[in-house]
C-alpha cells in the first residue's frame, strides 16, 4: 500500500431543514391552528482516529466530503429527520489543521479520538412555534441555517517508540527486518527506503516496542535536499533515537554530528531526545578499524553498540539499550507529573 502522510480535503456539513407552514385540517375543526414542524438539524463532519489505518491514501483520491442535510419540517407538528453525520477515519497520529490558517484543530493520537470539523446547520422553526395570543394563525416559518464548510490539512506523524536515523545505506532497513516482522525494500544503493517503515520488536516476554525506519538523511536535508526532509516530522513523536553509523566510515563522529545537526536544524527538540549510537556492518571490520573505533566518543551518556544485522552480532545488546532508554524515558515522564 502506498504511504501518504499529507492530504488536503474539503468538508461541508449538512444544512438545516426548513420549518414548515401548515394548519390542522380535521373533521369538525374548520379553523385548526398551526401545526408546521421544525426542520431537522444537518449532519456534522467528524474526523476520527482508527488504529487499523496506516496511511492517508484514501484522501488522495477523494477530497470532497459532505454530510447529509436535515429534512424539512412537516405538518402535524412533525420534526424533520436529522441529517446523518459523516465520519472520516484517519490513522492514529494524524494532526488536523485548518487549511487557510494552518491552525491545529486536533491531534488525534489515541484510537477512537475524534473532532467535529464542521457542524451541521440548525433546523428552522415551523409556524407552530410562532403562534401567540394575538397571532393564532402565523404564516411564517424559519429557513434552516447552512452547515459549516472548511478546508482541512491532514498531516500524519507516525507513532513509534524508537526511531532509526542514518545516512542512506547505513543499514537501517536491514536492522528493522532483522528484529521485527517488517519487510522493507533492501538493496545496495542509496535511497532504497522511500517511505517510513514500522516494526514491532518483541524484546522479551511481555516486553515489546515499535521501531521506525526513516529514509536516509544527507547533509542539507532540513533545507529540502534528499528524501529525509519529507519524513523528519515522523521522528518528532519518537521517544528514543538510534543513530546508525557505518563502522567503515572514515570519520564516524563527524557522520554523527552531521545527522544530529540536521535534526536540530529541523526541530531543536529532536536533539534533546535520548540517543544511542549503533556502529553497523562490523562484519566488515579489520583489527585496525576495531582499535580506532574503540577510541571514538559520541558524547557523555550516549551508549555505543557495535552491530552486524547480517550476523546478528551485537543486535541483542542494541535491543537491550533501546529498552533501557525507553524505561528511563517513561520513568522520567512519570516523575515529572
Amino acid at each position: 500500500m502506498q504511504f501518504i502522510d499529507q492530504a488536503t480535503i474539503f468538508a461541508k456539513a449538512g444544512n438545516g431543514g426548513n420549518g414548515a407552514i401548515s394548519f390542522r385540517r380535521e373533521k369538525f375543526v374548520p379553523k385548526g391552528g398551526p401545526d408546521g414542524g421544525t426542520g431537522g438539524n444537518g449532519g456534522h463532519v467528524i474526523v476520527r482516529a482508527d488504529r487499523q489505518l496506516g496511511t492517508l491514501l484514501d484522501f488522495r483520491y477523494k477530497r470532497h466530503y459532505k454530510a447529509e442535510s436535515g429534512e424539512h419540517g412537516r405538518g402535524k407538528d412533525q420534526t424533520g429527520k436529522t441529517g446523518i453525520d459523516i465520519v472520516l477515519k484517519v490513522p492514529c497520529g494524524t494532526i488536523v489543521k485548518d487549511g487557510p490558517t494552518d491552525r491545529v484543530l486536533a491531534d488525534l493520537v489515541n484510537d477512537g479520538s475524534e473532532v467535529v470539523v464542521a457542524r451541521g446547520g440548525r433546523g428552522g422553526k415551523g409556524n407552530s412555534e410562532f403562534a401567540t395570543s394575538t397571532n393564532q394563525a402565523p404564516r411564517i416559518a424559519e429557513p434552516g441555517t447552512p452547515g459549516e464548510e472548511c478546508e482541512l490539512l491532514l498531516e500524519l506523524k507516525l507513532l513509534a517508540d524508537v526511531g532509526l536515523v542514518g545516512f542512506p545505506n547505513a543499514g537501517k532497513s536491514t536492522l528493522i527486518s532483522t528484529v521485527s516482522a517488517a519487510k522493507p525494500k533492501i538493496a545496495d544503493y542509496p535511497f532504497t527506503t522511500l517511505t517510513p517503515n514500522l516494526g514491532i520488536v518483541r524484546y522479551a516476554e511481555g516486553k515489546s516496542f515499535t521501531l521506525a525506519d526513516m529514509p536516509g538523511l544527507i547533509m542539507g536535508a532540513h533545507e529540502g535536499k534528499g528524501l529525509g526532509i519529507q519524513f523528519l516530522r515522523h521522528i518528532e513523536r519518537t521517544k528514543v533515537l538510534v543513530f546508525l553509523i557505518e563502522s567503515i566510515s572514515e570519520d564516524p563522529k563527524r557522520d554523527y554530528e552531521i545527522l544530529l545537526n540536521e535534526l536540530a536544524s529541523y526541530n531543536a527538540e529532536l536533539a534533546k531526545k535520548p540517543k544511542i549510537v549503533a556502529l553497523t556492518k562490523i562484519d566488515l571490520f579489520d583489527e585496525k578499524t576495531l582499535k580506532r573505533l574503540k577510541s571514538v566518543s559520541f558524547g557523555r551518556r550516549i551508549p555505543v553498540v557495535r552491530i552486524s544485522s547480517v550476523s546478528r552480532a551485537g543486535v541483542q545488546d542494541l535491543l537491550k539499550e533501546m529498552w533501557r532508554a525507553l524505561a528511563s524515558f517513561e520513568k522520567a515522564g512519570l516523575n515529572s507529573k
